[in-house]
């Protein structure tokens, strides 16, 4: 009978339904506020603390950048009198005194389905192809053993309607997200290098400071911590950071002639040799013979290596032999000297190497059999300063180069005599300067380093790469410069590190309804409790030494030294009083003392020596030495023959 009624029922039915998941009240501390007005952001009052003021500015467009809101009363109690982000209906919420205003007619009610964060397709500022035998899929990212990044979604989808091909380029043009910000702390100085693994669960960040520290998404909680902290080299920057295309290993770069190979946990591998530098031809090195600037792992070749030098050479190595290089590679210059190379990059099928000279010339070089030094394209004075990065695009047709001489320029590989596109008022100040593409491409981006008047701090600078046109200024740290920048395809988190003498950190920017994972996860996850397990005695510590019964004798030096220091017992003779007298001894000067003075004009004292002629101070006794000689005188007394004095000049001058 039971069966028999049981299977009139779903089988759902009794089970606890699937809580659909809202964008947690944690993301209300992060979140970067956006005036729908002046599309500028700013932190809420909440977030000051972290993330620091922000500004964005650019073409005065509605914004694109939504952001879903729990229905909860937890959520309504949490939110602060702040002008709110816009809201899921499409319109901006305006909070004030407990009166809340839409601007906007709302939306159908149909066109707001509540969203899945957990199952949502959202990757990047594109949906993925709704193929589920796509091997980029987030759901199977555990299972797929993928080697290199992954490639961009499709733009164009056979499934998708007119109407959605028509009205995605609308979509695209500002989906970045820019709602809530997190900061990566931990570093003394600014952060120099940035790598996110492939996956987007592990992040490395390099710095000035001379350390890398490792966060985990996964084990990260909401106090930002990282994991683990690494020393390549004392006393040198780090200057580059590369994941292997498994992430199993990486790569560390720094001022050294040296590079480090890691594992995932950050133990270490092997470092690769360092070269002879009395040798004048580099090809006859086994390496490096000065300090490093930049280093790219093979995106497809897990065993294959490219770094770029100070000494004027790019070299392959083999990771499985850290005793001697691959491939050396010289640049060509206009006359034989050494010329640093300042960047280099692989492009991302592994075949094709670029690299920028000291000279501000731009090569590449082809991966092939019997190649050889020769660059294939060559590119003189394409910058007028030290080139800072170089990315290449996905479709091989593009080239970013980013410089210190405050431009980006956009160059086109089938004719590279001429950029396609020049950017400036970029100003950089910082070698390790780089440029990136949005994960559909769509986009590139750059960040910007603080001048000496500026007020608006480090900037994300977004341009448009069909229109090539500025698409808005990102800000991300007031008073700090922004180095590196990342904008990874599977998380849909924009990385930017940035710092300043005193302090450096890596800035996340996410959207909690586009972004997945990353720091969605340490967010939402609060610190754990301490139990009573945790409880922990404090050792009380017994010092018998610290009382003077039980002190150790000083050293013999150490009483040598404060002996010397008393005049008693180190015997040293008194020195003459300069000036008035102290302590009962009379000084030099005349009238030093008032009683002294006194005496001498009184007549009481008479000191006629200080008058006396010391001549006749001494011919007053030659009588009495004649008459009773007594020491080497009455040798010679019958040989000695008489002394005659001269008269005074006084006694010739009275005649």
């Amino acid at each position: 009978m039971d069966e028999a009624m049981r299977a009139q029922f779903p089988i759902s039915f009794g089970k606890q339904p699937k809580s659909q998941s809202q964008p947690s009240s944690a993301h209300l501390t992060t979140r970067r506020m956006v005036d729908p007005t002046t599309n500028s952001s700013y932190p809420s009052s909440a977030a000051v603390a972290a993330t620091g003021f922000s500004s964005l500015g650019g073409p005065k467009k509605p914004s694109r950048n939504t952001q879903l809101r729990g229905s909860g009363e937890d959520e309504e109690d949490a939110s602060e009198q702040l002008p709110r982000p816009p809201s899921a209906d499409g319109r901006h919420e305006i909070v004030d005194d407990g009166v809340r205003a839409a601007i906007g007619p709302p939306m159908p009610q149909s066109d707001q389905p509540e969203r899945d964060f957990d199952d949502d397709p959202m990757v990047g500022p594109l949906p993925l192809p709704p193929s589920s035998s796509d091997k980029f899929d987030l759901e199977d990212d555990d299972d797929q053993d993928v080697i290199g990044p992954p490639r961009p979604p499709q733009v164009g989808s056979d499934s998708g309607s007119e109407s959605d091909l028509d009205d995605s380029p609308t979509q695209n043009e500002f989906r970045i997200p820019l709602s809530n910000e997190i900061v990566l702390k931990g570093h003394s100085r600014i952060v120099s290098a940035l790598a996110v693994d492939h996956s987007g669960s592990r992040v490395l960040s390099g710095s000035y400071d001379y350390n890398v520290r490792m966060y985990d998404f996964q084990g990260m909680t909401s106090k930002l911590q990282s994991f683990r902290q690494l020393e390549p080299f004392e006393g040198h920057q780090v200057r580059s950071l590369s994941w292997s295309p498994t992430s199993d290993r990486f790569l560390c770069v720094t001022g050294s002639a040296q590079a480090k190979i890691y594992d995932r946990d950050g133990l270490t591998l092997g470092e690769f040799i360092k070269g002879d530098m009395y040798i004048r031809d580099l090809k006859n090195t086994k390496g490096h013979i000065s300090g490093l600037t930049g280093g790219e792992w093979n995106p497809k070749s897990k065993e294959t290596i490219l770094t770029s030098s100070e000494d004027g050479s790019l070299r392959l190595w083999d990771v499985n032999d850290f005793t001697s290089q691959k491939q050396v590679i010289k640049p060509k210059l206009a006359r034989p000297m050494r010329v640093a190379v300042t960047a280099c990059a692989w492009d991302h099928e592994g075949k094709r190497i670029a690299g920028a000279a000291g000279d501000g010339s731009i090569q590449l070089w082809s991966i092939k059999t019997g190649w050889y030094s020769r660059p294939d394209i060559h590119v003189e004075r394409a910058h007028t300063d030290d080139v800072s990065g170089l990315r290449f695009s996905v479709d091989g047709l593009i080239l970013l180069s980013r410089s210190m001489d405050d431009t980006l320029k956009v160059w086109d590989l089938r004719q590279m005599k001429n950029p396609v596109k020049i950017f400036d008022s970029l100003p950089n100040h910082y070698p390790q300067t780089n440029a990136a593409f949005s994960p559909d491409e769509q986009l590139i981006f750059t960040g910007t380093s603080v001048e000496k008047e500026d007020t608006a701090g480090g900037m994300l600078c977004f341009y448009d790469r069909r229109k090539l046109e500025l698409l808005s200024r990102v800000g991300v740290t007031p008073n700090q410069s922004v180095v590196c920048c990342a904008w990874h395809p599977r998380i849909n988190q924009v990385f930017a590190t940035a710092g300043d003498k005193k302090e450096g950190g890596t800035h996340i920017l996410y959207d909690p309804a586009v972004s997945k994972r990353g720091a969605l996860v340490c967010i939402a996850r609060a610190p754990r409790k301490k139990s009573v397990d945790d409880f922990e005695a404090q050792p009380v510590v017994h010092n018998p030494h610290s009382l003077p019964l039980f002190r150790d004798q000083p050293s013999r030096k150490r009483q040598r030294e404060k002996i010397l220091k008393d005049p008693m017992k180190s015997h040293k003779p008194e020195l003459p009083v300069t000036g008035p007298g102290f302590g009962g001894r009379v000084g030099s000067t005349k009238g030093s003392l008032l009683t002294q003075y006194l005496m001498k004009q009184g007549g009481l004292i008479k000191e006629t020596w200080m008058e006396e002629d010391p001549r006749e101070a001494i011919l007053k006794y030659a009588d009495a030495a004649a008459k009773d000689p007594k020491f080497i005188s009455p040798a010679y007394a019958e040989t000695q023959p008489k002394p005659v004095f001269a008269d005074s000049d006084s006694e010739e001058e009275d005649k």
